[in-house]
Order: C-alpha cells, then sequence, then structure tokens
C-alpha cells in the first residue's frame, strides 16, 4: 500500500508540475492532464498547482506510514 501511495502521489506532482510549466511558458503541451478537461476551463493553473501540491501531500503520507509500521 506504501508503493502504491508513493507512485500515485509522484504522478499527481509531476502532472502538477508540468501542467504549472505549460501554463507559464507552453512546454510540455503533452503533460498536461488538467487542460484535457473542459469543465476546468479557465482554472488550468489553480487545478494543476492543487494537483502538484496533492502530490507532495500523498508522497510525505505514505512516507510517515512507512515509518510506524
Amino acid at each position: 500500500m506504501k508503493k502504491l501511495c508513493e507512485i500515485a502521489g509522484f504522478l499527481l506532482f509531476l502532472w502538477g508540475a508540468a501542467g504549472v510549466v505549460h501554463e507559464l511558458t507552453g512546454w510540455f503541451e503533452l503533460w498536461g492532464v488538467v487542460r484535457k478537461l473542459d469543465f476546468l476551463d479557465g482554472y488550468e493553473m489553480y487545478a494543476s498547482i492543487v494537483m502538484a501540491v496533492t502530490g507532495l501531500v500523498l508522497m510525505v503520507a505514505s512516507d510517515r506510514l512507512g515509518r510506524r509500521t
């Protein structure tokens, strides 16, 4: 379970960071997961930041889970 949370957190962080870089510079056009969702039109930057932060929180939480057991 710990490894699954780490992988999911890393992917969320990677996609969120790529979305932020894409919104700022126009790079990483193919990695943008958020821009493919129509209901987030106009809020891509905010959604990418939330996705990156959620990924970081998930990675930290999985690390703390691993220490307890």
